[in-house]
């Protein structure tokens, strides 16, 4: 059984996969909100916005719990 610092390696390792899918889904959600806002969509680009909020709320979170496993 790994010691406690490498198990934190390897979840800090796979929060970190997740937060690039994470980055990558606010990219492409921008891209669909400027399309969106573009052409005349503008209600539902505002809820695109509101996700894109989330996923950086998220983000900060998840950026924050990576740091704390990988100095533990």
């Amino acid at each position: 059984m790994p010691d406690d610092f490498e198990a934190n390696i390897h979840i800090a390792d796979a929060l970190t996969l997740l937060l690039h899918n994470q980055h990558a889904l606010a990219a492409a959600i921008e891209e669909v909100t400027g399309w969106l806002a573009k052409n005349g969509v503008g209600d539902v680009a505002v809820n695109a916005i509101a996700a894109l909020n989330t996923l950086d709320t998220n983000a900060k979170g998840i950026t924050d719990a990576i740091m704390r496993l990988r100095q533990s």
